[in-house]
């Protein structure tokens, strides 16, 4: 049974390292250490005994807006369903909150499409264009697929 819990401050270097692992393959953003410290609150986590298999954050914007990021599942445990149950976890938190839009920029947009995510222009964003893309070294020159799922 997949058991999706909140990240603890513990889980924090394997959340790093799974998460940029990916990044070198060139399917997601690295975040940095100290970022995954700050937003620990942010994070879910699947784990196989103390190992984290599986994570993703759900970051809130604004009052009416929140993304998820950093969902990584890791490679001999993909096609489980975990990354399935990480965004359900997001998107009920999100509506727990009370907050009816979520988004995300993802190199994967057919992952977040079976999840009822649908393409939107990323300057249709623009809180967060000017709160994180601008330090992102890939800004202006994004290649990730914005989504928005709306509750």
């Amino acid at each position: 049974m997949i058991q999706v819990e909140k990240a603890k401050i513990t889980d924090v270097p394997q959340i790093h390292k799974l998460v940029n692992k990916f990044s070198e393959k060139g399917l997601m953003l690295a975040r940095p250490l100290s970022e995954i410290y700050e937003g620990i609150r942010d994070f879910f986590v699947i784990r196989d005994g103390d190992k984290v298999i599986a994570c993703g954050a759900l970051h809130v914007s604004w009052s009416d807006l929140a993304e998820i990021r950093s969902v990584a599942v890791a490679e001999d445990k993909q096609k489980t369903g975990l990354g399935a149950a990480l965004v359900a976890a997001c998107l009920k938190e999100a509506e727990e909150l009370g907050i009816k839009t979520v988004f995300c920029f993802t190199y994967l947009p057919e992952f977040f499409r079976r999840h009822k995510f649908v393409d939107i222009d990323k300057m249709e964003l623009p809180r967060k264009v000017w709160t994180d893309c601008f330090r992102c070294p890939k800004f202006p020159n994004c290649d990730e697929t914005a989504l928005i799922y709306h509750a």
